[in-house]
């Protein structure tokens, strides 16, 4: 536990603790193989009882190394639905701290992508770059490029194939496979997709994911896809167009499957009258054949009311298409 006192803890304080010379100390942080194991031990013991942290300054002086890693920080978009570069931001601070190192943010504003890289590669403030905006005709990764200037990029080239610098990415497309699987294998057969603007290469990539995957289990995805913006607005609309559509669909299947099933009904008890009819006498099949126009007539009206029930839900249908057209790709 780190010794509470009045001031910092400082390099000759800890070679006093320690009972060695302050560039034992030196050694024990920069060149730690030139000690003994013993000697080593003894000076980081004396580290954590006085909570000793280097002079990051006087370090960056002798070193020529900052170790801060400079991460432009976009301008926020209120309403829109991607949480992922909070998330991915967090865990960047945490995995550069375990190595030793600190994420410098810093804001170019709209107008120019390229502002504030310059300034900080000249100064040596950052030893490199991450670079998240990996969108087409982004121009970042090709002037840190040229410039020798060390970065690795969160997302792949997707204009530039053959490009060559380090970039790493989440596999989006296995990942919606992943998510149709499951709920296909939930007994769900019409699966609808939100997604951005045809533009997008991240977004049709995802897309591509849901169409191939639905293909292979003969499941349809006409009018079953909407594209828009990203933003929780259009998702939630899009959201809601998809159900309301579903909803409507169920209900013309399950009348139209009530009318074929009427239909099948009326002609196996015509058929079954026919055959009444030619095993009984004229006076006898005269009477059944009253009864059983009756029983006609009134199977056909039951018929009408579902036919005309279909086409209602039929207008319904068309009247929903048409107001979320702006949805619709197929």
């Amino acid at each position: 536990m780190a010794r509470r006192s009045g001031k910092a803890p400082t390099l000759a304080t800890v070679a006093d603790e320690a009972g060695v010379s302050r560039q034992t100390v030196s050694n024990a942080l920069n060149s730690p193989h030139l000690l003994r194991e013993d000697t080593l031990a003894r000076v980081r013991r004396a580290i954590d009882v006085l909570g000793y942290s280097p002079n990051r300054a006087a370090r960056s002086l002798r070193t020529r190394s900052s170790h801060l890693i400079g991460l432009r920080v976009a301008p926020a978009t209120e309403g829109t639905a991607n949480a992922l570069m909070d998330r991915f931001l967090h865990s960047l601070v945490e995995s550069s701290n375990g190595a030793g190192y600190h994420v410098l943010l810093f804001s170019s504003g709209d107008v120019d992508p390229l502002a504030g890289y310059d300034d900080l590669l000249r100064s040596t403030a950052v030893d490199a770059f991450v670079i998240t905006d990996t969108y087409r005709g982004n121009p970042q990764a090709r002037w840190l490029e040229g410039r020798g200037a060390p970065f690795v990029a969160f997302g792949r080239p997707w204009n530039e194939p053959g490009s060559t610098h380090p970039w790493v990415d989440v596999d989006g497309r296995a990942g919606v496979t992943l998510a149709v699987e499951h709920l296909v294998g939930r007994g769900h057969s019409r699966i609808a997709w939100v997604g951005w603007q045809k533009g997008s290469y991240i977004g049709e990539d995802r897309r591509a994911g849901w169409v191939d995957t639905m293909h292979e289990h003969g499941l349809p995805t006409s009018r079953l896809s909407a594209r828009g913006d990203d933003t929780v607005e259009f998702g939630r609309r899009a959201a809601q167009a998809s159900t309301l559509r579903a909803l409507t669909h169920a209900a013309t299947d399950a009348v139209r499957q009530m009318g074929q099933d009427a239909d099948r009904l009326l002609r196996d008890q015509i058929a079954t009258l026919e055959n009444e009819l030619e095993q009984l006498g004229e006076d006898r099949a005269s009477e059944l054949g009253k009864a059983r126009e009756t029983q006609r007539r009134q199977l056909e009206h039951e018929r009408m009311v579902r036919r005309a029930k279909l086409v209602t839900l039929e207008e319904v249908q068309a009247g929903l298409e048409r107001r979320i057209a702006t949805m619709d790709e197929q």
